[in-house]
C-alpha cells in the first residue's frame, strides 16, 4: 500500500518564501504549522472546465477528495519552477504546458501551514493520471460551485478556486 514519506525533507519559508531552515513532512503536518512552500497548477480545457485530481485514501490529508489538478511540495534545493515542473510530470505525466502564475498566499489549516503557489494552463493534450492520484476528470466550473461545502472538495481547494475565479474573471 502507497503512502506519504513522513520523513521526507520539506524547506521551511517566511510568507515571501526565503528559506529558513527544514523539517520532515511528518513535522509539518503534524499541527506544528511550520511554513512549508507548495506548488499548485490548474488545468483548464479550451472549453473552460477545470481538471481536478481525486487524493487516494492512502493520503494523510484530505484522504478521497477531490483537489487541484496538480499540488506538491518543493524539495528542499528546489525553485518554486522546478517543482512545479516535477510534479505536474510526476502527478499528471504533462511536460509541454505553459504555466501562468496567478498569485502566491499563506493557507491555514488545524494541521499544516502553507505557503501556497497558483499557476494556471490552458491544455487540451492527454492527461496520464499517476497512482500519486486516484485519477480525476474535468469538471464545468457550476458543477465545482454546486459542490463547495458538501465535503467533496478539500478545503484548501474550495478557498483557492473562490481566488482563481475572482483573479481570472470567469463569468459563469
Amino acid at each position: 500500500m502507497n503512502c506519504d514519506n513522513n520523513n521526507e525533507m520539506f524547506p521551511l519559508v517566511d510568507e515571501e518564501g526565503n528559506i529558513l531552515g527544514a523539517a520532515t513532512r511528518g513535522e509539518c503536518h503534524n499541527g506544528s504549522r511550520l511554513l512549508h512552500p507548495v506548488v499548485h497548477l490548474h488545468v483548464f480545457n479550451k472549453q473552460g472546465e477545470l481538471y481536478l485530481q481525486k487524493r487516494p485514501m492512502w493520503k494523510d490529508i484530505q484522504p478521497g477528495k477531490w483537489d487541484t489538478a496538480v499540488g506538491g511540495h518543493m524539495d528542499l534545493g528546489e525553485s518554486v519552477e522546478m517543482a512545479l515542473q516535477r510534479e505536474v510530470r510526476e502527478e499528471l505525466g504533462i511536460t509541454d504546458f505553459t504555466p501562468e502564475k496567478l498569485m502566491h498566499y499563506v493557507f491555514d489549516s488545524v494541521r499544516e501551514r502553507e505557503l501556497v503557489f497558483v499557476y494556471k494552463t490552458v491544455y487540451d493534450g492527454e492527461i496520464t493520471p499517476s497512482e500519486e492520484t486516484d485519477g480525476g476528470r474535468f469538471w464545468t466550473i457550476e458543477e465545482i460551485k454546486e459542490s463547495i461545502g458538501k465535503g467533496i472538495l478539500t478545503p484548501n481547494f474550495e478557498t483557492e478556486i473562490q481566488k482563481v475565479v475572482e483573479e481570472l474573471r470567469i463569468k459563469s
